[in-house]
Parts: structure tokens; sequence; C-alpha cells
């Protein structure tokens, strides 16, 4: 790999890093304003707003400049958003403003590689980005519940608040966003050394009606064909859950292992170690033609979370939600490789990429809209957590009873080298 590649990979952590910290410090930020619980999964749902909403035009902005330079400028954007806190912008609206420099940074990420890169360096580049991402969310998570713990704010207060000199940070939450501040301001820094590749797109679409048109069929295409359908579903649904179950561990945590905040970051922490085990397992033991066999695993993985329920050890939690976080990353990892292969062969990588993001964001929406609407209808957490777990089974089975169907019409091995050049 060349220093270019490195450069974009500091860049990418150091973005994720404040990315996932911030959501810690932005509950926190609520919880201060005693906000309802239900503005709580609200803050995620802000987030991936502008994901889909824009989905039809982030990939032709980001082939309209240099990647590095649109990654710096969503790195400012993220910097803006968190700066308007200190103005005393509601949290809901400075979190949608960082989640708008998140959607823009998305497609210039992934895009960069193919022109930085060999075609036979691009599996690598990928393993390497999730891998550093999943780093970075567990640090990040980490590093949110230090900043939200009883002493790391107040001590970042203390050392912020300088005599004779009024600053804008008053609060301990306040003094932990200057710390993500400043990751985001590292990441930027580094986005203005990532290389010019030289790689052009001059006949970018710039017509709204247009784009939004070719994105459609674009999706159109990807949920007809017989194996993009299954696999778009599969992580469609296991990126809506994977969201909700986030704060559905953080309010559980509270609730039957009374553990505050700060502590329960790192149940979040264990499940992202599970993911990473379970990803790193699949990739050795999953090839692609067998990719399908581990949809099983999904439908398991639903009956396990309904399982929480049952326990109140902090000692039987930490495995539970491992051995969670193993069967998601073991069963998601060869769907998202079938997923990335089929978009390939039916339209280029950068359009299945929108779709991709598009359908996982819609589908994290709708999940957290549904799980807000419970806590404000003041549902019992097991209940919400026992419905949410048969659901996640539930359409598992189904997506599962269709690809049976699917096959009954055509040989699905035959499909994977279709079209193939």
């Amino acid at each position: 790999m060349n220093r270019g590649f490195y450069t974009i990979m500091a860049a990418q952590f150091f973005s994720s890093l404040a990315d996932n910290a911030l959501l810690f410090v932005a509950i926190d930020l609520l919880t201060s304003m005693k906000a309802p619980d239900s503005l709580t999964p609200l803050l995620k749902l802000s987030f991936v707003l502008f994901y889909v909403l824009f989905a039809a035009f982030l990939g032709a902005f980001a082939d309209s400049l240099p990647k590095g330079r649109v990654m710096f400028i969503a790195n400012m954007i993220k910097v803006v958003g968190c700066g308007m806190i200190f103005f005393d912008v509601h949290p809901l609206v400075a979190n949608a403003v960082v989640g708008f420099g998140a959607a823009v940074y998305s497609p210039a990420k992934y895009g960069i590689l193919t022109e930085l890169l060999p075609a036979e360096k691009l599996v690598a580049a990928n393993g390497w980005i999730e891998g550093l991402t999943v780093m970075s969310i567990i640090l990040g998570t980490v590093m949110g519940g230090a900043l939200v713990g009883p002493h790391g704010g107040a001590w970042l207060l203390s050392h912020v608040d300088m005599p004779f000199f009024d600053t804008p940070v008053d609060t301990p939450s306040e003094a932990s966003l200057l710390v993500i501040v400043a990751v985001y301001a590292i990441a930027a820094l580094f986005n203005l050394r990532i290389p010019d590749t030289g790689a052009r797109y001059p006949h970018q679409e710039t017509n709204p009606a247009r784009l939004i048109v070719d994105f459609a069929n674009c999706s159109a295409t990807l949920w007809r064909d017989k194996l993009g359908q299954i696999s778009l579903a599969v992580t469609t649904l296991f990126w809506g859950a994977g969201a909700t179950l986030q704060f559905i561990v953080l309010k559980w945590a509270e609730h039957s292992l009374h553990m505050p905040l700060d502590k329960a970051t790192a149940l979040i922490g264990v499940v992202a170690i599970g993911v990473a085990v379970g990803a790193a397992l699949a990739a050795r033991m999953i090839p692609l033609k067998k990719s399908l066999t581990v949809i099983p695993l999904g439908i398991l993985m639903g009956l396990v979370v309904a399982s929480m329920v049952l326990v109140h050890s902090v000692w039987v939690a930490y495995p539970l939600l491992a051995l969670i976080g193993l069967l998601s990353g073991f069963f998601v990892v060869p769907m998202n490789a079938l997923l990335q292969h089929r978009g390939y062969v039916l339209m280029s990588a950068g359009h299945s990429i929108a779709v991709q993001n598009f359908n996982e964001n819609l589908s994290i929406l709708t999940m957290l809209a549904m799980y807000a609407i419970m806590i404000t209808l003041k549902l019992n957490l097991n209940v919400i957590i026992v419905l949410f777990g048969l659901s996640l089974a539930g359409v598992m089975y189904l997506i599962q009873r269709r690809h049976a169907a699917n096959q009954a019409e055509h040989d699905s091995l035959a499909l994977i080298g279709e079209h193939k050049h």
C-alpha cells in the first residue's frame, strides 16, 4: 500500500472515532437537558437523515471534485455541526448537520480507493477500512464513555475554563464536545495531506430530476435481481437492527443491570468486538458462492436478542452481547460481499454503494422511529426487546423463504457468475 492510502486510513479513523464518541456526548447533553427518553433514538435518526434525502446526489458531488477535498469539506461540516451546540442550538439539529457531513464523506471515502489503488489491492484495502472502522467504534465508545463519566467532562472543564478569559465552554458536556471538535480537526488535517489522484469525471450529471431517475433505476435493478434482493434485504435489516439495538442495550443496561451511561458504553464495545471476530471468521470460512448459507444465523441472532430479558447479571450480559455481535458479524459480511459483487456486475460500484446506503439508512430511520414511538407510548422495555428480537428472527425467516422460492426458479450458483466479463 502507498503513503496516500495510509493517509486516507488515518483521516477515516479519526473522523469515525469522533462520530462514535459524539453519540454518547449528545445523549449526555439530552439527559442534562431533562429531554424525554423518546428523543434519544432520534439522535441517530437525525444523523442518518441526509444519507437518505441526498442519496441520489452525493455520488455525483463526490466525483465533481478531488476526493481528498470532498473529505476535507465534509469534516469541516462536522466541525460546524459540533460548534453549533456552543451557541445553544438543539443537539438534534447540530447532530443532523454532523450527519450531513458524514453523508458527504461516505462516497468519497470509498471512491478514492478505486482511484488510488490497483484492482488486486481493493479487497485488502476494504479489509483495512472495515477493520479500522470497527476499531474506531470500539475506541470511540470508550472515549465517549470516559467523556460522559462523572470525572471526564469535569476534569476537562477545569482545564478549559481559564481565569480572566470567558470561553463559550461552561459545562462538562461542552468541554467534552471541544475534544470531539479537536478530533474532527485532526481528521481534516489528514484530509489536506491526501494526494490528488488525478482522476477527473468531466461528465457529471447536474440535473436533479435525471439524477433521481437514474438512482431509482439502479435501485429497481438491484431489488429485481434474485441474489441482489436477498443480500440487500439482509444488509438493510442488519443496519437498521444494529442502530436500534445500540439504544436498546443502553436502556437495558440502565434498567436491568443498573449501569450508568459511562459504564453502559462498555457493552456497546463488547458487541463491536463480537462483530469484528464474527467478520474475521466469516472472511476465512465462507466463500462467495456459499454466502447465502449464513441466513439461519440471522434468525438465531433475533432469538438471542429476545433472550436479553432473562439476563440481570453483568457477567452474563457480556458473553451474551459478544455472541450477538459474533452472529451478526458472521452473517452480514458474506451478505455484504455478495451485494457488492451483484452491484458491480449489474451497474457500477459507485451506484451500488449509493443504493445500499439509501436502503440501509432508510431502514435505520424506520426502525429508530418505531422504537421512539414505543418509548413515547411507555411500553415496557422487556416487551420492546422481545418484540424487536422476534421481529428480527421473523423477517430473516421470510427472507430465507423468499430465497428458497428464488432457488426453485433459478440455480443460484449459475446466477453468481451471470454477466461476468
